[in-house]
């Protein structure tokens, strides 16, 4: 069997979801939870160290894929030209004991309706087929995404499978991965100073007075600053609301 595999370069995504709604589009997916490609997002840290991290993944299509002996109506398999894990809709009955399984969540339901049928990403094989890349691969502006023969990946950007706040790679995903260069300050500055200037201005108007009093108020986050959803990684959740909020930018 070949094992085809996707690669991802954290530090080149800003998290535009092009690739999301490219693959929406080809696939005729409706507007809703139902997104193969997937782009999570959450922050960390706190002024002036601020960080977003982004991680735009589909299906691991695993060497070792579990969902396959978890399904109990046999409705997943594995592919051996490309090695693409998919899912047969006339046997899917919705049993979602796919998606239990899955660290990745890589599963999709329209729905949390019961008996929703899944679908997930297909690898792009009818592209495949006609000797074009997945189309989600093709659309990234950046050139965040690359696709080929998983040894050909491997010998191109390493074997790091795991970025972090992934799970373990125990599954064997057919995904290589680069993650965000260490932050750095590129031009030099005193951080209180900059507060206190910034909480000093003058031209903010008189109905907004101090913003804040303390250098605290802007270096230390209280819990529940940032929305429970974006404040950690998870690439599962409890339903459709969590996995929207989660995976969504400011714009929609």
């Amino acid at each position: 069997m070949s094992q085809y595999a996707f690669y991802f370069d954290q530090s080149r995504c800003y998290g535009c979801q092009t690739c999301s709604v490219i693959c929406k589009d080809w696939n005729f997916l409706p507007p809703g939870p139902e997104k193969w490609m997937t782009v999570y997002d959450f922050e960390d840290g706190v002024f002036p160290d601020l960080r977003l991290h982004i991680l735009a993944f589909a299906c691991g299509h695993c060497e070792n894929p579990v969902c396959l002996s978890a399904c109990p109506n046999g409705a997943l398999f594995k592919e051996e030209k490309y090695g693409a894990v998919l899912v047969d809709p006339d046997k899917c009955r919705g049993a979602r004991q796919c998606a239990v399984v899955c660290p990745y969540g890589a599963p999709k339901f329209a729905s949390d309706a019961p008996g929703t049928k899944m679908s997930k990403c297909t690898m792009c094989i009818d592209r495949l087929e006609k000797g074009d890349i997945p189309v989600c691969v093709a659309a990234c502006p950046l050139r965040a995404l690359d696709f080929g023969p998983l040894d050909e990946m491997i010998a191109r950007y390493g074997d790091l499978r795991q970025l972090d706040g992934m799970p373990a790679p125990v599954t064997k995903p057919a995904f290589i991965c680069k993650p965000n260069a260490p932050k750095q300050d590129l031009v030099p500055y005193d951080k209180n100073r900059a507060i206190e200037l910034m909480r000093d201005r003058k031209d903010m108007g008189e109905d907004m007075g101090f913003v804040f009093d303390r250098i605290e108020d802007v270096t230390q986050l209280e819990p529940g600053t940032i929305k429970r959803t974006r404040s950690t990684f998870k690439m599962k959740h409890a339903n459709n609301a969590d996995l929207m909020d989660a995976t969504r930018n400011d714009i929609g």
